[in-house]
């Protein structure tokens, strides 16, 4: 075929993609009129992920699974928001990898709300200021992040959705003679985690000035040409901040993990984890009987985390699998008065 004809049959295709996505947004529309009539939240993650499975197990083509995501998942996003636009609220600011996460679960259409602190995302959910809340609640080099643990004990809300996020870093400046920076600015875990690159730029001992944000950090190098950043390349894009060295991350697999709040619960995906806030008797043995009847139900833990939240102790568990299966509910039950269950949700992956 000829460049022209190639070119007729591309637009013969787009013509057809835009009838076929009307046609798909008018059946979205009808299901939403339904579910107002129930109460029903418009966003589903489980049945998100159950669409995402069926058509990449179909798939023959040229597309990637991370390309039908990219595709799909922004197509979701439209219909949620030509139905219902509802708000995210985020720990922020913009171009945060908080920020990150949020984009992409729900799309560039959606309203995003940078909120100062994780305690604040959760008050706007609460609230009804944003429908969902993103906050991160671990990092594969960090650990658990506290206030999240906090905010998830003291809040009626529920986990929703998970999401993981690869952590990279660039370092970016106005200054061309490194020689000549003063300063850095970063979140304080950042400059830990690009501690063997600074080493190698010859920049360990230029004084690091912990911000708020990663973000902040690109804003803040943009005002002054002797000092530079350890930001997201988003960041450093949005304030224009020349990039010089990307990924200066020590560990190239370095991860955090998101979840997103909301007011409802999912249902039964057949791929769901499952997060618990426990309080356990003080006694010898209270936890070694609590586990033993995941073990006795053949329920796979894969979190065991202990914290003191106001000078009590309690412990943060996940295990695979929905609150509401058979086999699951009489654990529940029987622990009733020392579990909070956190919400029940479609797995994304084993752990960061």
């Amino acid at each position: 075929m000829t460049l022209d004809a190639l070119r007729t049959e591309i637009d013969r295709i787009d013509d057809t993609l835009l009838k076929l996505y009307n046609e798909r947004m008018e059946l979205v529309h009808k299901v939403g009129e339904l579910k107002n009539t129930t109460g029903a939240p418009i966003y589903r993650p489980e049945r998100e992920k159950a669409i995402l499975n069926r058509l990449k197990a179909q798939n023959s083509g040229k597309l990637t699974e991370s390309a039908i995501d990219a595709l799909f998942l922004e197509m979701f996003a439209v219909a949620r928001n030509l139905e219902l636009p509802e708000g995210v609220a985020f720990l922020g600011p913009e171009a945060s990898f908080t920020h990150q996460a949020a984009e992409s679960k729900f799309g560039a259409l959606s309203e995003y709300i940078p909120i100062a602190s994780i305690e604040g995302v959760f008050r706007s959910v609460e609230k009804g200021v944003a429908k969902f809340g993103v906050i991160p609640i671990e990092n594969s080099s960090n650990g658990i992040v506290s206030d999240t643990i906090s905010c998830l004990d003291s809040y009626d809300l529920k986990i929703i959705a998970e999401v993981m996020i690869d952590v990279h870093f660039a370092f970016a400046t106005l200054c061309e003679d490194y020689k000549k920076i003063t300063k850095i600015y970063s979140k304080d875990i950042a400059f830990g985690q690009c501690r063997k690159f600074l080493q190698d730029v010859g920049l360990e001992s230029v004084e690091l000035v912990p911000v708020e944000s990663t973000a902040k950090a690109a804003k803040l190098a943009m005002q002054d040409p002797t000092s530079a950043a350890l930001c997201p390349s988003i960041a450093a894009k949005l304030y224009h901040l020349p990039i010089r060295f990307e990924n200066v991350e020590d560990d190239t697999h370095n991860r955090t993990r998101f979840f997103i709040i909301s007011d409802f619960e999912n249902g039964i995906s057949g791929n769901d984890k499952t997060s618990l806030l426990v309080r356990l008797k003080n006694e010898p043995g209270a936890l070694v009987n609590f586990l033993n009847h995941f073990e006795e139900a053949n329920v796979n833990l894969t979190k065991i985390k202990s914290h003191i939240i106001g000078g009590e102790s309690l412990f943060f568990i996940e295990f695979h699998g929905h609150k509401d299966e058979e086999r699951i509910k009489p654990i529940l039950e029987a622990h009733q008065d020392e579990i909070k269950v956190l919400g029940s949700y479609v797995k994304e992956s084993d752990d960061v």
